[in-house]
């Protein structure tokens, strides 16, 4: 499985709009905005933190991986 979860949360906040910033972020999930710089740059993810992040950005990010792993189980079968 080839995901960079903080690379979707990031990608995921970018699309929000302008008053969704990465201060606005980091204050919802009641920390430093290096924090949240230090996230995007993360391969995992708490789930607790996971969970917390979907609420906030209101996406549902455990859907992503779950497709990703879909994918990789039909590229195996495919073999």
């Amino acid at each position: 499985m080839q995901i960079h979860i903080g690379d979707l949360i990031r990608e995921e906040l970018m699309r929000k709009p302008k008053n969704y910033s990465v201060t606005w972020f980091a204050h919802q999930l009641n920390c430093d905005r290096r924090n949240v710089y230090s996230i995007f740059h993360r391969k995992n993810v708490d789930v607790e933190l996971l969970m917390r992040i979907s609420e906030i950005l209101d996406h549902d990010f455990f859907k992503d991986l779950s497709n990703e792993l879909g994918k990789d189980r039909n590229k195996k079968l495919e073999k």
